[in-house]
């Protein structure tokens, strides 16, 4: 089942419509071991006018695996709302929950669903978690030497506040929960407040936010500092009320984790004074902050070296490197995919973190206080030494992870 599938739409184009799935269940469980199998990170089935479209993000791009006749799609939808314990009845309003599944090896994974109606039918889309916590390591994480060292400093803290940084999909979750890991948690009282709970971790009490009944993250960290927590760790700001609450609890003795949707490090401090939190809360609570993406990985089994020969590329590229490099940009021998079987002729295998990691200092806190604009925030920082995201980004270019290509998409 499922042999058939391809990244190029023309290829795509040419295929049949599958009118008959067979059994559903086994449809279903074909379905989602090819998604762990291909580590692909959601699962999209999207209803058009002729027929439903089944297909995978595996590194940020689609992989086309079926078409679906829409007869066929009923029982398929019917099966993932019972799976998840979604109301099969409930057609006209956006529905989500997750599914558990058994895995070989004493493993897990969790598949998050959500539907929502779209004029065709109603869409599904599923995230593929695979619950394997042994594999998150702050050290595997692609951080520069120097800036994992100021993680690890920071991280000794007793109290004040940590927040990662990035859109939605750029890996947030897993650099938490690898800090986290850090930690031994029979030394430490670690609390968290998750949706959903992602990774099971032995001895951190991890607690469920439950919007149904008005339980969500301002309502649980009231109730979490009550709990004697050493480590908090918090799913997400997203509104002033948790903003304060986790400002507060950094403020009166406890270490406070957390993410938050922003694109750099000084845009996060942006953001906060845009939550009308005062400046002042903002110096006195903020440790640290890392801002990250993901990228593609260049494939290991096809990549050759190259130059660039372009002025104008060379030109950006230096406008980046040339404070933390010597070498000149057209003497790197940077790298590029020839294509092969490995990657499916696409030069990519995977992806890999670039980031940057702004350390609060005495320096920063006048512009703080003054509302400085993010441009002198930023500048401020890299005076302090802070490698910037597209720094990191042409240096992981540079040693060989990506492509030059694959950095210039951000700019």
């Amino acid at each position: 089942m499922f042999e058939y599938r391809t990244k190029k739409q023309k290829e795509f184009n040419s295929m049949s419509v599958n009118s008959d799935v067979g059994d559903i269940t086994e449809y279903t469980t074909a379905l989602f071991n090819l998604a762990i199998e291909l580590n692909a990170s959601d699962i999209h089935i999207e209803p058009t006018r002729d027929y439903v479209l089944v297909r995978l993000r595996e590194s940020g791009d689609f992989i086309y695996v079926d078409k679906i006749a829409i007869d066929e799609y009923a029982k398929l939808l019917s099966r993932l709302k019972i799976l998840s314990n979604l109301r099969i009845d409930e057609k006209q309003k956006p529905q989500d929950w997750k599914i558990a599944l058994n895995l070989p090896q004493d493993k897990f994974a969790d598949i998050r669903v959500s539907t929502i109606p779209v004029v065709n039918w109603e869409k599904v889309v599923m995230r593929v978690l695979v619950q394997d916590f042994s594999l998150i390591d702050i050290d595997k994480l692609n951080f520069l030497d120097v800036n994992l060292a100021k993680i690890k400093e920071s991280l000794k803290s007793k109290y004040w506040m940590i927040l990662i940084a990035g859109p939605t999909g750029s890996g947030k979750s897993t650099t938490l929960f690898g800090m986290l890991k850090s930690f031994n948690p029979l030394d430490f009282n670690i609390t968290t407040l998750e949706d959903p709970v992602e990774y099971n971790m032995p001895f951190v009490n991890q607690t469920q936010i439950k919007k149904d009944i008005w339980f969500g993250f301002a309502e649980g960290l009231r109730s979490l500092v009550r709990q004697d927590p050493d480590i908090i760790m918090v799913w997400e700001i997203r509104d002033k009320e948790t903003a304060m609450l986790a400002i507060e609890a950094a403020l009166t003795g406890h270490l406070v984790l957390s993410t938050i949707h922003t694109n750099s490090a000084a845009w996060t401090i942006q953001r906060l004074i845009n939550m009308w939190i005062e400046p002042f809360l903002i110096s006195s609570a903020l440790k640290l902050v890392v801002s990250q993406r993901l990228v593609k990985r260049l494939c290991d089994k096809c990549k050759a070296d190259y130059k660039i020969k372009d002025e104008a590329i060379i030109k950006k590229v230096w406008s980046y490197l040339n404070s933390v490099i010597d070498e000149k940009v057209e003497d790197i021998n940077f790298n590029k995919g020839a294509g092969c079987e490995v990657c499916g002729h696409t030069w990519y295998k995977w992806r890999i973190w670039i980031q940057e990691v702004l350390v609060m200092d005495d320096s920063l806190d006048s512009l703080i206080l003054n509302k400085a604009s993010v441009h002198d925030i930023e500048d401020k920082a890299r005076q302090l030494w802070m490698i910037t995201i597209m720094q990191d980004g042409f240096i992981k270019a540079a040693t060989k992870q990506t492509t030059v290509d694959e950095i210039m998409k951000l700019i």
